[in-house]
């Protein structure tokens, strides 16, 4: 592969003039393929797809109590990291439409037709070909089980990411080449953005890191008047409400970040290593069937280190090469490549972070949302792989074409297996929705169950039912919301709901005969209600 980069053709890897007004072919199919990613999703939602749980139903809450002005909460309920910024943006839909799942997952739709657009966007601005444009669009359109997870559940965090790394990395493309015209925005808005993630989630601080070597890099006499001023006061800005709730509180995110990373655990890096090089990039890229991956589709694993070395390389060669006379319509070739660069060190940051937490080893399938932030780096990444395959060398050019094929058909394939999954999951939500119906037909107020039921329950009811959480031993539980354990415990008989077939619904059936503690049982389809008797 590397050989046929060397036989590039010198001004292959320099960007071409931007875009015209003329759309022509390429641009109505990259239009389509924005509209197919954005209809996908949007297919999922209708179907309550990804499946929702008592996490993103703890954001919702978070929505609700912002949209009726009763709480503004800093962080997720519960903890002192991950940001409610979800809950703001949903909070103006649920009050123009209430509160609903679907209220709750439209503003991560926006953010992923915004990641979509940006990132077709950058492409151009980077290699001004509007092919790969459409290839990567096609790509990011594509979405396997853990990608649409992580870009609709509005689970505190990876919804936003994407989005605004990639706009960091086109707002660094823009001032870096010189762009004009609303240059200090622009300094402000790139300010203001990395701000916002340091209280959003560290996770996308790599690319906040990189693109901001950038400016530093070809801005530096800038950065040293106003500009420099704005990105101060941006970050400041996007950054306040983690310092002003530390500045109160005494309390330190960091610690609670690096807790969740598993630095309270150990795993041996026997496991870690499997879990952060192996299972956890084509998981996290969306590679692989729900839940798992399967032995073939592990190929992209072996391929993404020889991807990252190739795409560095590249990369390097360009920002070394003598700068060449201004041209306004186009980004030069050392812009590019070191932007290209920064994308590609950020993805290697993020892998290695990853790869040496606990949580690779521990819980690679579920922590494999870490690596959600490689997305933003696939234009850096495939595009070495795109020119071979018009101006690499005869014996490169099968190769570059057979990864472009094999990352399509793949991701194609796992982003059918997810679909799949929809007509279950809507049934599963349709068979949630007939509990809500039946406790407020029964005019049950309060309910105690397990974690994974609660708050799921409390916001799919608008908290007209208000469930405490218990342990499978009928024990009190994690309850992120504790306001709702007080209102349960002052309850007079609080009843219980359990799956069918729990731990916890097996303990409560122990309690269905005669006794001072008797309980009368309710049935549906997939759950029991426990109602005190008298």
């Amino acid at each position: 592969m590397t050989a046929g980069v060397r036989d590039q053709p010198r001004g292959a890897d320099r960007p071409r003039p931007r875009p015209g007004a003329r759309l022509g072919p390429v641009g109505w199919l990259t239009g389509l393929a924005l509209l197919a990613g954005v209809g996908y999703r949007l297919w999922l939602l209708g179907h309550a797809t990804p499946p929702t749980n008592s996490d993103e139903a703890t954001m919702g809450l978070a929505a609700l109590h912002i949209a009726r002005g009763e709480d503004f909460p800093v962080w997720f309920y519960g903890q002192q990291y991950m940001s409610t910024l979800e809950a703001y943006l949903a909070a103006p839909v649920f009050a123009l439409a209430g509160p609903s799942l679907v209220a709750l997952r439209l503003p991560t739709l926006a953010l992923y037709a915004l990641f979509l657009l940006l990132a077709w966007r950058l492409t151009l601005r980077l290699t001004g070909d509007r092919w790969f444009g459409l290839l990567v669009v096609v790509l990011l359109a594509l979405g396997a089980d853990r990608v649409v997870k992580n870009q609709l559940i509005a689970g505190g965090g990876y919804p936003e990411m994407n989005a605004v790394g990639v706009a960091l990395a086109l707002l660094a493309v823009d001032l870096a080449a010189g762009r004009s015209g609303w240059r200090l925005t622009r300094w402000a808005t790139w300010g203001f953005l990395a701000g916002l993630m340091l209280w959003v989630d560290p996770l996308v601080l790599p690319y906040v890191v990189a693109t901001g070597a950038v400016l530093v890099g070809f801005c530096h006499r800038e950065l040293r008047g106003r500009a420099g001023a704005l990105v101060g006061v941006g970050v400041l800005l996007g950054a306040a409400p983690l310092l002003t709730d530390s500045l109160l509180t005494g309390r330190n995110p960091v610690h609670a970040v690096l807790a969740a990373g598993g630095a309270d655990a150990t795993a041996g890096w026997a496991a870690r290593l499997h879990g952060g090089l192996l299972v956890g990039p084509p998981l996290g890229m969306g590679f692989c069937d729900p839940g798992a991956c399967a032995t073939w589709q592990l190929w992209w694993a072996y391929a993404l280190p020889v991807l990252l070395i190739v795409a560095a390389g590249t990369a390097w060669r360009a920002l070394r090469r003598p700068a060449a006379p201004a041209d306004p319509g186009r980004v030069s070739s050392r812009v590019a490549g070191a932007v290209r660069l920064a994308l590609v060190l950020a993805a290697v940051a993020t892998l290695v972070a990853y790869t040496v937490s606990s949580s690779s080893g521990l819980t690679p399938a579920e922590s494999a949302r870490y690596l959600s932030t490689l997305l933003i780096a696939v234009p850096a990444l495939l595009w070495p792989v795109w020119t071979l395959t018009r101006s690499g060398s005869t014996a490169a050019r099968p190769v570059a074409l057979a990864v472009l094929a094999a990352t399509l058909l793949t991701t194609a394939w796992a982003t059918a297996q997810a679909a799949r999954t929809a007509p279950a999951t809507r049934a599963a939500e349709t068979r949630h929705a007939a509990l809500v119906t039946t406790l407020r037909d029964l005019g049950v107020r309060y309910v105690r169950a397990g974690y994974w039921t609660c708050n799921r329950l409390t916001f799919a009811s608008a908290e007209r039912v208000v469930c405490a959480v218990v342990d499978d031993d009928l024990r009190p539980g994690f309850d992120r919301y504790p306001a709702y354990r007080r209102e349960v415990e002052r309850a007079a008989t609080p009843a219980w709901v359990a799956p069918t077939g729990s731990p916890l619904a097996a303990r409560l059936d122990a309690r269905l005969g005669a006794g001072p503690d008797a309980l009368d049982l309710v049935t549906l389809d997939g759950w029991r209600i426990y109602l005190p008797r008298g």
